[in-house]
């Protein structure tokens, strides 16, 4: 007579058998980051981390490996745009929202640093905001940090999308903005995709004229900051306004 137990052991063995060898991997990696934090872990395994969630069934390593052998970091991979990231194979819609989602969650962070706190009191607030927001975007943004008399956040606006190299700025509507939002000083800030955050000519001209359409308001400019993955620079601090 055949034992009905049998049958049960062997299909046990089996599934355990055919068990995703990277299921006790993301187990391990989950571990050493709730252990040693992000520092522990290669920019491809933060990836991994983050797309865990949104691929359940695969192994996630040859495609982290990929986004950072695109991109050339896990921050220009978080903060490259969704139609760049479908360019990866096997990178689907789930995952995307997941990537962005990191990306968004990050300036949140970043951005409630500011939060009712004197803007000028905390200037690596304001560097580290505008680091996280635009440092690794891949076309120039032009942000406004808008402020009240006491340089506390009123709000924070991208003005404008430029391409990879110039953003258009019209000075008279960043002052008609500012007057709009009962906004008594300004912080500008853009990018620089190409990495290197020295001001232009073009930079320095666009600040002096804002700067003069904006005095006979009583509107303030305390500083124009260029970001960029290679590190930043204050007009203010460079003499420059």
């Amino acid at each position: 007579m055949t034992d009905p137990a049998a049958p049960k052991a062997k299909a046990g063995a089996g599934l355990r058998e055919e068990a995703p060898h990277f299921h006790g991997h993301r187990q391990r990696l989950r571990e050493r980051f709730l252990e040693a934090g992000d520092a522990a872990l290669a920019d491809y395994e933060l990836l991994e981390l983050v797309l865990f969630r949104a691929i359940a069934r695969r192994d996630v390593k040859p495609l982290a490996k990929a986004l950072i052998a695109r991109f050339g970091s896990y921050s220009e991979a978080v903060a490259a745009r969704p139609e760049r990231l479908r360019e990866i194979e096997g990178l689907g819609e789930a995952a995307i929202c997941e990537i962005k989602l990191i990306e968004a969650a990050a300036r949140r962070l970043a951005r409630g640093a500011l939060q009712k706190r004197p803007a000028l009191s905390s200037f690596m607030d304001v560097l580290d905001y505008c680091r996280t927001a635009m440092a690794y975007a891949e076309r120039e943004e032009f942000r406004i940090l808008f402020l009240d008399k006491r340089n506390a956040l009123i709000a924070d606006e991208v003005q404008g999308v430029g391409t990879v190299d110039h953003t258009p700025v019209y000075p008279r509507e960043v002052v008609r903005r500012a007057l709009e939002l009962g906004s008594t000083a300004l912080i500008l800030a853009h990018n620089h995709p190409s990495g290197d955050p020295t001001p232009s000519t073009a930079d320095v001209r666009m600040t002096l004229d804002i700067i003069a359409i904006a005095q006979p308001f009583g509107i303030a400019v305390h500083d124009h900051l260029i970001v960029g993955r290679n590190g930043h620079s204050s007009l203010k601090g460079l003499k420059l306004i």
